[in-house]
């Protein structure tokens, strides 16, 4: 039905082009769905450091968790735009599940986001790692968190397309708002 990988690779390739220009979708179908979620991530993940900032006032602080709020808004009506999308590709492939096919705990969407703030938070890592002004004890640390976040992409990344599968051979049920 879908390949994850592609999924990860414009995580991954977004998350380092957004760092160095303007946030951009050029993509289409499915993919363009979910970057246009992955971006409310991106930008919640900026708008969360400006409000740690320990030298940041109220008037900042309140501001910015204004946007913040706003954005999960957004992220979150993107995980069920993800899904719905799913729900339109199913039905012009006909496909429909068996009628004993049990309901994931987690939609594909649900997923999908799981994977975009994974990615930021490996990208964020590998900068924590090739930083020259911390100590060998911070560089181990962050190298071990590194390594955690990158062998959960994996397995969450196979999990999806495990569901993705099951999905497509109707074995698992897929709802999104369009089945309300």
């Amino acid at each position: 039905m879908f390949d994850v990988k592609e999924v990860c690779q414009l995580h991954r390739k977004t998350v380092c082009d957004w760092h160095e220009a303007e946030i951009n979708n050029p993509y289409s179908g499915l993919l363009a769905v979910v970057c246009e979620q992955h971006s409310f991530n991106f930008r919640l993940w900026h708008e969360e450091d400006i409000a740690r900032n320990p030298v940041a006032d109220d008037h900042v602080i309140a501001d910015v968790k204004r946007k913040i709020d706003k954005l999960n808004q957004q992220r979150n009506d993107w995980i069920e735009k993800i899904d719905d999308f799913l729900t339109r590709m199913l039905r012009e492939r006909n496909v429909h599940p068996q009628d004993s096919a049990p309901i994931n705990t987690e939609t594909p969407g649900s997923v999908m986001d799981r994977l975009s703030i994974l990615e930021l938070r490996i990208y964020h890592l590998q900068e924590q790692l090739d930083r020259t002004d911390v100590d060998a004890q911070h560089r181990e640390s962050v190298s071990a968190k590194l390594a955690l976040c990158n062998l959960q992409r994996q397995e969450l990344s196979a999990a999806l397309q495990k569901l993705l599968n099951d999905i497509a051979a109707g074995s698992v049920r897929h709802l999104s708002l369009i089945h309300i």
